[in-house]
C-alpha cells in the first residue's frame, strides 16, 4: 500500500502510552525519534505515517496524559461523599500519582516549563487541564457551601485558587522530595484553611 493510502492504524492507546513514557522521562527536546521507535515498537516510517511528526506524537501524548489525569480527578470530585472527603481524596491522589511518577513529576507541568512559552500546543493543553480542574473544584466548593460544610461567606473563587495551588504544589514538591510528612502538612493545612 502506498504511503498516501496507508491507514493511520498505529494511532492506538498502547503506542501513545509508550510515547507518554518516553516524553515524560526525557522531555521533548532530549527525546529522539529513535527513542520513540524503540519504545513504541514502530519503525521510523510507520511512526511518521501514523503521526506525521515527533511533535504530533507529542501532542497526542500530552492529550492522553491530560485525559487520563482529568478523568481520574473528576471521578473523585463527582462522588456523593462529603465535600471535605472528596477534596482530601483528590490531594491524596496527587501523592499517589507523585509516588508513581518515579521522580519525573507531572508531564503537563514539565511540558509547560520546557516548552509552554514557545509551543502553542503545550500552552493550550496545559491551560485546558487547569481550567477543567478549576471549574470542577469551584463546583465542588460551591456544593460544600450549599451543604453548610464550608462557610458561604467565604469567597468561592479564592478557596478554589487556594486548593488549585495546593494541588499543583503537591505535583511539584512531592515527586521531587518524596517527603510524606511535608505533603501531609500541606494537605492538612489546606483543608484547615477551607473548612
Amino acid at each position: 500500500m502506498s504511503k498516501s493510502g496507508r491507514p493511520r492504524e498505529f494511532k492506538d492507546t498502547a503506542v501513545i502510552d509508550a510515547a507518554v513514557e518516553v516524553f515524560w522521562s526525557q522531555g521533548y527536546g532530549a527525546c529522539s525519534t529513535d527513542d520513540l521507535c524503540k519504545e513504541t515498537g514502530l519503525g521510523r516510517g510507520s511512526l511518521y505515517n501514523a503521526f506525521g511528526s515527533k511533535h504530533e506524537l507529542y501532542e497526542q501524548a500530552l492529550i492522553r496524559y491530560h485525559q487520563v489525569g482529568i478523568e481520574a480527578q473528576l471521578e473523585i470530585l463527582n462522588t456523593d461523599a462529603p465535600v471535605k472527603e472528596r477534596l482530601q481524596e483528590l490531594l491524596e491522589w496527587e501523592i499517589r500519582e507523585g509516588s508513581t511518577a518515579k521522580d519525573r513529576g507531572c508531564l503537563l507541568i514539565n511540558a509547560s516549563v520546557e516548552r509552554g512559552k514557545t509551543d502553542p500546543t503545550v500552552e493550550r493543553i496545559f491551560k485546558q487541564h487547569v481550567a477543567l480542574l478549576e471549574q470542577a473544584l469551584e463546583k465542588t466548593i460551591r456544593e460544600g457551601q450549599s451543604a453548610g460544610e464550608i462557610s458561604s461567606e467565604r469567597d468561592t473563587s479564592e478557596l478554589t485558587a487556594l486548593f488549585l495551588s495546593c494541588c499543583y504544589g503537591l505535583r511539584v514538591i512531592y515527586p521531587g522530595t518524596m517527603n510524606r510528612a511535608l505533603a501531609r502538612q500541606i494537605i492538612d493545612g489546606t483543608l484547615a484553611a477551607i473548612f
